[in-house]
Parts: structure tokens; C-alpha cells; sequence
């Protein structure tokens, strides 16, 4: 290799940047695999059906919620318009609550086989694959991946276990041309609103099977995730993601809120606010479990690492340890949300990673319900789930 070749190939790691190489998708993709796979599904379910601890309670709160009502009445638009913070709201609250509600009917359907709650996910899926044609406006990006990463967790348990759903094609037409065009590009935006984007763009590549969108988005997820969550071992800064124009230790520390120490488990948002950080983390752990249902187990690898270190240090001070002065000058703004399920389960209960301020803060929040974006009724699908 010429001198002037080694200084090229030198530049990405000088910089920080990732340049994850493209993984394999699955030769046969795994259904129903969004989130939550047949084998956790009737685990599940068992556990409900004896009655037992915290699945029950678990049900009872999705059950009880108003996702889950079979009067709702669902209200499609044909372009949903979102700007900053859901303003102006045209559609943006209706779009993603129809679409927890039709994950929450599939997983009541599952649970109880009673056929209502199949037809109600349906009637809410085709609703609105009849409707909509697109989204505008700022956040037309987030709000993509935040209703496409429920739509496809529903449709993969209707279409894998329900005998009749005659729109089904009606509805990968709409994940196609409406979801997954708007987020497999990605976003140079905070991290939640990419690692969200990946979630969607993952679980509809696999109710798609394009393999093609999923290679990409993986390896989109994976660049991400390793520029969201700060290891030791990164170095001096932060990773930074192809394509973000972040070259210098002033612009790094400035997209990481002005944060300019960095420890284990720090994330670009931690000195925002927690509860954005915990779209970020759900996102991640979310995506790692889509993968490992589809054959692809991350959780060993550095992706598992970023996303335990992630879990305890923000469970540390969400359950109350004061914040240091290094750490966001001293002050945290909290609020986590219910998005440690996922994460904890993947790493405790099938790795027995020991995590003790996550265990603590998980079992404190349990049943965990709904933030009612994209996170949905963990403690009953993950709780302890050994599948």
C-alpha cells in the first residue's frame, strides 16, 4: 500500500468516523419478527392466561387502555403535517395513536384469540392505507419513524396469524411509497430521530422482505448507534456518522449539548433531556431484538455494550443520584420513559448480565405502558422473556 493510500485510509478513524460494512440479511426472513417473535409471543400469553406476575398486570393495563377500545373510531389523513414539537398537529397524535392501538389489538388477539380485536387492528391498518399519501412539514421525518415503527409490529402478527386480511397488500404499498421512502435515508438530526427512522425502516423491510432496505438500514443503525452512546474505547470524542459534517472537537461537543467530558453510557442526548435519550435507547434495543429474531444477535457485541452502559448510567440518575458538576453542568432533566424492558431482558435474562440500577429502575416502572410515540406494552411482551 502506497504512503498516500495508508494517510486515506487513516482519515475515518482520525476523525472518528464509522464506516460499518454492510451486513447480511436473513436468506429467509423470520415471521411474525418485528419486536416480538412467535416463541415470545406465546410465552406471553402463558403467562397471562395463569394469571402470573407482572404479565398479568401487564394485560390488564394494555387491555384497559383506550388503544384498545373496539368503538375507536380511526381518523386518516391524506398528508399528515407535523412541525417542532407537533405544531402545527395535522394528524400527527391520530396517525401514531391508531397505530399503538392496532399493535395493542394484534397483541390482545394473540393473547386471547378473540377475533374482535383482529378485525379492529385491521379496520385501523386499512383505514388508513386507504388515506394517506404522505407527511410534510419539520418533522415529517420523526413522525415517519415513529408510526412506522408500530404499524409493522401489528401487521406482522395479523398477517402471520390471522387467516383473512384481503388489504394486506394495500398496506405494503403504503409502508413502501408513504414510510419507508421518507425514512431509509436517515437523518442528520439528533440521534433519536435517526435511530427512530432505523427502527421503522428495519421492521418494514422485514414485513416487505427487502432485503435490499434492510441491509441499508442496518448498517445505518449500526453507525448510529456507535455515534449515540459513548464507549471509552472511541477515544478522546465521540464517533461521528458518515455524512454528519462533524470534523472538530468544538462542533462534537457542541452536537452533544455542549457536554465536553465523556464516560461510559453518555449519549449525544443525556445533557438534553432523558426522555429524549429514552426514544434513542428504546430505539436501539428495539432494532437489536428485530435482528436477533431475524438471526443476527447484536447484543454481544459492541451494540450490546453501548446499550447496557446506556441503560445503567441513565437508570443511575433517574432513580436519584445527584448529578456532578461535570455532567451537564449539574443539572439533568429527567423523565426516561417507559423504554428499559427491551434492553434489560435481552441482556439480563438471556445473557445474565448483571445491571443493577437498570433491574431496580425496570421493575420500579413495571407494568411499563406506553409513551404514546412508539413505545408500547414492553413489560408484557418482555418481562423476563427467555424467547
Amino acid at each position: 500500500m502506497s504512503r498516500f493510500r495508508k494517510v486515506l485510509a487513516l482519515v475515518p478513524l482520525l476523525l472518528g468516523v464509522l464506516a460499518t460494512p454492510a451486513p447480511a440479511a436473513p436468506a429467509t426472513f423470520t415471521h411474525p419478527g418485528v419486536l416480538v417473535s412467535r416463541p415470545q409471543l406465546d410465552f406471553a400469553k402463558a403467562k397471562v392466561n395463569a394469571g402470573a406476575q407482572p404479565w398479568k398486570a401487564a394485560y390488564d393495563q394494555a387491555r384497559a387502555s383506550s388503544y384498545a377500545s373496539l368503538s375507536r373510531t380511526p381518523k386518516p389523513r391524506a398528508v399528515v403535517e407535523c412541525g417542532s414539537y407537533s405544531n402545527p398537529n395535522y394528524g400527527c397524535t391520530d396517525e401514531r395513536e391508531d397505530a399503538i392501538a392496532a399493535y395493542t389489538d394484534a397483541l390482545i388477539w394473540y393473547i386471547t384469540g378473540d377475533a374482535r380485536y383482529a378485525q379492529k387492528a385491521i379496520a385501523l391498518m386499512d383505514a388508513w392505507s386507504a388515506v394517506i399519501t404522505s407527511h410534510t412539514n419539520s418533522n415529517a421525518p420523526l413522525q415517519t419513524g415513529w408510526a412506522g415503527s408500530s404499524w409493522p409490529r401489528a401487521a406482522e402478527i395479523i398477517k402471520y396469524t390471522y387467516p383473512s386480511w384481503p388489504n394486506s397488500g394495500r398496506f405494503a404499498t403504503m409502508l413502501r411509497n408513504v414510510y419507508l421512502n421518507k425514512v431509509i435515508n436517515g437523518s442528520n438530526s439528533n440521534g433519536n430521530w435517526e435511530l427512530s427512522m432505523m427502527e421503522a425502516a428495519v421492521g418494514i423491510s422485514v414485513f416487505l422482505e427487502d432485503r435490499t432496505s434492510y441491509d441499508k438500514a442496518v448498517t445505518r443503525y449500526r453507525n448510529r448507534v456507535a455515534a449515540y452512546v459513548y464507549l471509552s474505547s472511541d477515544g478522546a470524542l465521540p464517533k461521528t456518522v458518515p455524512g454528519s459534517g462533524l470534523t472538530s472537537r468544538d462542533q462534537i461537543v457542541n452536537y452533544w449539548q455542549g457536554q465536553s467530558t465523556f464516560v461510559d453510557g453518555l449519549t449525544q442526548e443525556t445533557c438534553r433531556d432523558f426522555t429524549h435519550t429514552g426514544y434513542g435507547i428504546a430505539a436501539i434495543a428495539d432494532v437489536a431484538e428485530t435482528l436477533r429474531i431475524q438471526g443476527e444477535d447484536v447484543y454481544g457485541t459492541d451494540i450490546g455494550t453501548r446499550l447496557r452502559q446506556a441503560l445503567g448510567f441513565q437508570s443511575k440518575y433517574q432513580l436519584g443520584t445527584a448529578a456532578p458538576s461535570w455532567l451537564c453542568g449539574g443539572r439533568l432533566n429527567l423523565g426516561l420513559g417507559p423504554v428499559t424492558e427491551v434492553g434489560f431482558n435481552a441482556l439480563n435474562t438471556r445473557m445474565g448480565i448483571a445491571m443493577t440500577n437498570t433491574q431496580t429502575l425496570t421493575e420500579r416502572q413495571r407494568p411499563a405502558g406506553s409513551n404514546n410515540l412508539f413505545v408500547a406494552w414492553q413489560t408484557l411482551t418482555h418481562a423476563a422473556n427467555p424467547a
